[in-house]
């Protein structure tokens, strides 16, 4: 039996630091536990584009759809800012999560004990706090037709169309009640029904699926601006939030900032199963590329860590081995050791981005 397939894609600034770690992490499961993985690297984003002239290369996308997760570092930089939109370093992550079809994305905004003083909120507002927000990433506004700028009445003007088909409601809805099951049984739906006709039928979709399907499970509704102020205000009300993708990807920023740092954040995008019964999935740190502190050995690689956590999760049922895994970089948390986004008031014993991996391997070792 062959072992499960990772294609590695470290794209640009930070992402090849911090996936350098995971590598080191994934070489600890080899020997320590003998987990196996056969690895593949390729390229994306702007490091692709100064290689081959696009984000992504349709080799790289055939290879995306064949292994059974892709792990991903981070994409962009202003040295690409001026790059016609059609082949932006951003382009290659939409176009992967488009033809690989991940509907579902999966943010968690966890705060460690350890961290509870960095969040701008009181901290007893944010310690322990464990929310999960559920974003539809293959529709919407994103990718709604017709989209682009037009000439119009002798001037430009921008459309973005924002547009869900009931399936497509049905779907990420259903991951998410799934999630909610499986953790404190109650899922918040967030959308825009008193001002959207896509927010009415999306009330009316979910509504309908936790009635017939999941009457188990506390379905509560929220407006998304609503929304937004509770998260900064009790954010510990929520279990599960799913949403949709435009909402999703602004609530999912502002809960990370709530545990403190977007260093510390992973997220998993899931999609239909494949022949293997494994969903499509690929898994990427929320923090973007910060080519400002590239190279320079400051990056946090947590967030890319734990993301290699949810994989081991969600792609390769390894659960125990996930909770392994996130409990060690909580004792490293706990112990002190900070990379310098997390340094605070000059407390903490300071680490770089190496030596924060090799932190969190030593207490994996401690761990057996």
């Amino acid at each position: 039996m062959s072992n499960p397939s990772i294609l590695i894609l470290a794209g640009d600034g930070i992402g090849p630091e911090v996936m350098g770690e995971v590598k080191k992490i994934m070489g600890w499961f080899d020997t320590a536990r003998g987990l196996k993985f056969d690895l593949y690297e390729d390229l994306v984003g702007g490091a692709a584009y100064d290689a081959h002239g696009t984000p992504l290369t349709d080799e790289t996308m055939a290879k995306a759809q064949e292994v059974d997760a892709v792990l991903l570092g981070a994409v962009g930089g202003p040295a690409y800012d001026d790059l016609d939109f059609s082949i932006k370093p951003e382009r290659g992550l939409l176009r992967l999560r488009k033809e690989m079809d991940l509907f579902a994305n999966l943010r968690p905004a966890q705060c460690f004990d350890a961290l509870a003083g960095f969040s701008s909120l009181k901290k007893e507002l944010v310690s322990g706090l464990d929310i999960m927000i559920v974003r539809e990433l293959t529709s919407g506004s994103y990718f709604g037709e017709p989209r682009g700028i037009f000439e119009e009445n002798g001037e430009r003007v921008g459309i973005n169309t924002q547009r869900y088909t009931e399936s497509e409601i049905d779907r990420v809805a259903r991951a998410a009640f799934e999630l909610a099951r499986k953790r404190d049984n109650r899922l918040c739906s967030v959308e825009k029904a008193n001002v959207m006709e896509s927010g009415i039928l999306w009330r009316e979709v979910v509504t309908k699926i936790g009635a017939q399907d999941y009457p188990d499970v506390e379905l509560s509704h929220m407006y998304a601006d609503n929304c937004a102020m509770q998260l900064v205000r009790t954010p510990k009300q929520f279990d599960v939030i799913v949403t949709d993708n435009l909402f999703g990807d602004i609530l999912s920023d502002c809960a990370a900032m709530l545990t403190g740092s977007l260093g510390m954040l992973p997220s998993a995008s899931l999609g239909v199963p494949m022949e293997n019964g494994r969903p499509r999935a690929m898994y990427e740190p929320v923090h973007g590329s910060a080519p400002d502190i590239s190279g320079q050995g400051l990056a946090n690689p947590s967030a890319c860590i734990l993301s290699f956590a949810m994989a081991l999760r969600y792609s390769f049922d390894q659960g125990a081995e996930a909770d392994r895994l996130e409990a060690a970089v909580e004792k490293v948390l706990a112990d002190g050791t900070r990379t310098a986004d997390l340094m605070q008031k000059g407390t903490g014993k300071p680490a770089s981005t190496s030596e924060m991996g090799d932190a969190i391997i030593a207490a994996l070792n401690a761990s057996l």
